[in-house]
């Protein structure tokens, strides 16, 4: 397509460069945005009806074109064109071949700039809401696994050896604490980027009497933009949702690791179920936790995305530059990504079985009552703390030199090491004693992990949820010229 033929081209003579319009053309990706580009039209279409830059008719024949777009979008069969650049060209003219003149009468006091980050918010408020929908599922599901495992005690770990005695509903618990944090994040991103900025033009708002305030209520926004120069070049709101996005991934990742530890030969602790593993294409014998190791991966991925386009906007002048072409494929791909990982691993999650057996094998060696010998000398004897830690620590060296737990050394043992370890010391070094001196507010007491559960569900109930305006939007076809 010549310049002159470009929706911008009237200054232009020559023809531009082919690679170059390859590069320039956002349809490849921004194709997207098309329902929401419709809903913006039909919006507006009624603004300028209003303020009589569209006549009555002219509205009815856009109105009959939009629906036209939409069916031939949802259908499959809408003709993009790559020398329209992008999704906004692309309806408008086809809304000009189907309503003639009052197709062309559609962008008056509009720019791509306010248009396209009209429509961006519009996509990612609707993005937010379903993968929002989906995280409460794997929240919940978690939290119902974590009921059912409360009082299966299992040693915890810190720097991947033995430390003290939980349970593995609460380590599960822990999980679905840190999704919740996710879900208040996307929350909050929900909030911050739900304004309007239709109306702010180029840069510096439009010369027509438009209602901006109506135009934000009619589009489900809480209010419109109140600086037209921010408003066409902010991209916060895509930034926070890729930050709030790659924290999710590195949550998932962490539970990744514990998973691919669980799963292995040396833990054996858990089964995961068949979809979501694979086989060795040399060994016979191998059941692998690949969506576990695909989701630490896909980590990376998502963290990639954050410093991509914070890299693009750290050093950008007000307003509009072009570099922001470059915030969408990232949020495209982070939505697609984290949708489903958090898709799969509640499918996972709801179907994964445990081995109470070999959890209860790693109690034999790692002495991980030691604490709780001490805390009983520092309860129950008066004993300083620092005190008692040199005493269990001599204690912790005869079970090693011996090649047992410190749980498993004799009455007589203990008490040649301090007198003060007397009978009810031995009672100390059992593991129901243990959790059940934990019964705070946060800690793994059985009891308590239900109390914590039900915390972590009032909290989860007080997230807003949404519905999103256009879920379809989210199953579009591919365009024919993509591969």
């Amino acid at each position: 397509m010549s310049n002159k033929k470009k929706p911008w081209g009237g200054r232009f003579d020559s023809r531009r460069n082919a690679a170059f319009d390859r590069m320039n053309a956002s349809i490849v990706f921004d194709w997207r945005l098309a329902a929401y580009d419709l809903w913006q039209n039909r919006i507006y279409a009624d603004e300028l009806t209003r303020i009589g830059v569209l006549s009555k008719s002219e509205r009815k024949l856009l109105t009959g074109a939009l629906a036209t777009v939409a069916s031939e979008i949802q259908g499959g069969h809408f003709a993009y064109k790559l020398s329209l650049e992008d999704v906004h060209m692309n309806i408008e003219a086809r809304l000009t071949e189907l309503a003639g003149d009052a197709g062309k009468r559609i962008h008056t006091g509009r720019s791509r700039n306010d248009q396209v980050a009209t429509d961006f918010r519009l996509w990612l408020r609707d993005g937010i809401d379903v993968l929002s929908s989906r995280l409460r599922d794997l929240i919940e599901t978690t939290l119902t696994r974590a009921e059912q495992w409360a009082g299966l005690a299992i040693p915890g770990y810190t720097h991947l050896q033995r430390a003290q005695v939980v349970t593995f509903g609460h380590h599960i618990h822990a999980y679905a604490e840190m999704l919740l944090r996710d879900l208040q994040r996307l929350a909050d991103v929900r909030a911050r980027l739900n304004f309007c900025p239709l109306g702010s033009g180029a840069l510096a708002s439009s010369p027509y009497p438009i209602d901006r305030a109506r135009l934000a209520k009619a589009m489900g926004f809480a209010e419109a933009t109140r600086n037209s120069m921010d408003a066409v070049s902010d991209r916060d709101f895509a930034f926070e949702f890729l930050a709030a996005t790659s924290l999710l991934g590195l949550h998932l990742s962490r539970w990744a690791e514990d998973i691919t530890l669980w799963m292995s030969s040396e833990f054996r602790w858990v089964k995961l179920p068949d979809a979501f593993c694979t086989g060795s294409s040399i060994m016979p014998q191998k059941k692998n936790p690949d969506l576990a190791e695909l989701a630490r991966g896909k980590s990376g991925r998502l963290l990639g995305h954050v410093v991509a386009l914070g890299t693009v906007l750290k050093g950008l002048p007000l307003t509009y530059n072009k570099d922001l072409q470059e915030d969408k494929e990232p949020v495209f791909d982070a939505y697609a990504t984290a949708y489903d990982l958090v898709d799969t691993w509640q499918q996972m999650v709801a179907e994964m079985q445990v081995n109470a057996n070999h959890m209860a094998a790693g109690f034999k060696g790692g002495h991980l009552l030691a604490t709780d010998l001490a805390d009983f000398l520092v309860r129950e004897k008066d004993v300083p703390f620092r005190e008692a830690h040199h005493i269990v620590g001599t204690a912790v060296a005869l079970a090693e030199k011996l090649g047992c737990d410190v749980s498993d050394l004799s009455l007589k043992q203990l008490k040649e090491i301090d007198g003060r370890l007397d009978k009810a010391a031995k009672l100390a070094l059992r593991i129901e004693t243990s959790l059940n001196s934990r019964a705070r507010f946060g800690g793994p007491a059985p009891a308590q992990v239900a109390k914590n559960i039900a915390a972590t569900r009032a909290a989860l109930s007080a997230v807003p949820a949404h519905d999103p305006v256009f879920s379809w939007a989210f199953d579009l076809p591919l365009p024919s010229f993509l591969p």
